[in-house]
């Protein structure tokens, strides 16, 4: 995908949430591989709703639907799925950040190469990505997109060696960052990820069938068998034999390296449900709420979650503390884009829109706010005006998860430095009388770490991915500090 940093807007609301960029989903060999990838996509909804795509092989030839918009928009037509015929798919959904909202990046992406066709999707970010798309560029190819997938494909195409399998791990060895890959070819589903183990992905089986994906929650909408996490710095390559029977060969091409998992899948990206490196993400933020109870305790009345990614932490602290929990803000579900024109007095609505102060739980009270984590802090400062203006006494806000003083670049939509409000302020006291509260407090970094893994951070190997709170970038950032991120890339506009 592309360089994550946010789109620039004049809206205060907007860039004050975190965005995965991708999910992935692919199966090998199932004659109803289309209808389960786009149930398995519509299960991985939560990590991109701007455009999804489906790739299918029915012995013949290659199928691609790509569409703008969710997965249920399109993926539920029974005639969309009838033009995926075949017992091959890889599918995409996709968020994007500074990479344009275009046809042309929806993945996945597909080539015809001298061996064949192959598709290609991914969740992450390449940190040399545009550095090799200079250099490619510079050598007389020609770019159709503005993702760095783009480069993969290119890199296949260029390498000396005769299997698509060994041609496919070529490329790869020369990307850097942190990425899940999925690729198909006529016989093959190929699944990687990178050497850190960044981003997730998993294995799984149906009815026999090699399934991979970005989290177990796809697993389960459509029944399959959980195996195993695709390991850090893994390849595994399934292929349909000549007998019909399939083959699995997991390689390890890179150097091997302590995995270090992205610590926000667990504080807010994965679903609840899943189960990332072998641990309930449920499980893990209500650990995170009762460590903030136990390092930031308050007097008050009521523990109300901001929904919905702080009601686990909320449940954690609440029961941690003792304080009872209630729904005091209620989350309206079917908020899409509004088609009102945007002007600055609709854009006072924004919140309103998305959540609903329930007077009844906290008039009179003093209410404790638990999130899951502040970025900008604007939608922290409208949601305590909210909760303000339906009577509560005092409003306390805690934060189960560390400040945020470092942009991402491994596939997490962030604002630059200066927009975080963590950097905006000299303390906590500052940021709390910015967005409105009595209190504000965040949970510590060893506390993340305890809810997590169980022990604390280890400064000199840390067991995690965690830059974002620490500074300590996991991988070379050769674009960012080549000066090349964001440089030079076009943007051609698209209709559809």
């Amino acid at each position: 995908m592309n360089q994550s940093h946010a789109i620039p807007t004049d809206d205060p609301l907007d860039g004050d949430t975190l965005h995965e960029e991708c999910g992935v989903f692919g199966i090998l060999g199932h004659p109803d591989a289309a209808a389960l990838t786009a149930l398995g996509l519509h299960a991985l909804q939560h990590r991109g709703q701007e455009a999804a795509g489906i790739v299918s092989f029915d012995g013949k030839r290659f199928y691609q639907e790509r569409h703008m918009g969710l997965v249920g928009d399109h993926y539920t037509n029974p005639m969309t799925l009838a033009r995926l015929p075949g017992s091959i798919t890889i599918g995409h959904t996709r968020y994007s950040t500074t990479g344009e909202v275009a046809m042309r990046n929806v993945q996945p992406l597909f080539a015809e190469l001298e061996e064949g066709g192959i598709a290609i999707a991914h969740n992450g970010n390449f940190t040399n990505g545009l550095t090799l798309r200079r250099q490619i560029i510079a050598t007389g190819a020609i770019c159709q997109s503005t993702s760095d997938t783009e480069v993969v494909l290119h890199l296949i195409a260029r390498s000396r060696h005769a299997s698509t399998s060994d041609r496919f791990i070529d490329a790869i060895r020369q990307m850097e960052g942190g990425y899940s890959m999925l690729a198909m070819t006529r016989t093959k589903l190929i699944a990687a990820r990178d050497p850190t183990g960044i981003r997730p992905l998993v294995m799984g089986e149906l009815d026999g069938k090699p399934i991979f994906c970005s989290e177990t929650c796809a697993l389960d909408i459509i029944g399959a068998k959980f195996i195993r996490d695709v390991e850090n710095g893994e390849v595994v390559i399934c292929e349909i034999q000549p007998d019909g029977s399939i083959s699995i060969d997991a390689r390890k091409p890179s150097k091997p390296q302590p995995e270090r998992l992205c610590l926000f899948e667990y504080v807010y990206f994965a679903r609840p449900d899943s189960v990332v490196g072998g641990r309930n993400v449920y499980t893990t933020r209500k650990s995170m709420g009762m460590n903030l109870a136990k390092e930031s305790p308050i007097d008050a009345d009521v523990i109300v979650p901001v929904p919905d990614g702080g009601t686990p932490a909320a449940l954690g602290y609440a029961q941690q503390s003792g304080i009872p929990f209630e729904y005091g803000i209620i989350r309206n579900h079917y908020v899409g884009r509004t088609f009102i024109e945007p002007t600055q007095q609709i854009r006072a609505f924004g919140v309103k829109l998305k959540h609903s102060a329930n007077r009844a739980m906290i008039e009179g009270k003093r209410v404790v706010l638990v999130d899951d984590s502040i970025v900008r802090g604007t939608t922290s400062l409208k949601i305590v005006q909210m909760i303000r203006e339906a009577g509560a006494r005092e409003v306390h806000v805690r934060v189960a998860s560390p400040m945020i003083f470092f942009p991402d670049f491994y596939g997490i939509d962030t604002p630059d430095a200066d927009k975080l409000l963590a950097n905006q302020y000299a303390d906590v006291e500052a940021m709390a009388k910015y967005i409105g509260a009595d209190s504000l407090a965040f949970l510590s970094i060893d506390g993340l770490y305890r809810a997590v893994g169980g022990e604390d951070r280890n400064p000199v190997r840390p067991q995690f991915t965690d830059h974002y709170f620490t500074g300590d970038y996991p991988t070379r950032l050769l674009d960012k500090n080549g000066e090349s991120m964001g440089n030079k890339i076009s943007m051609l506009a698209s209709n559809g």
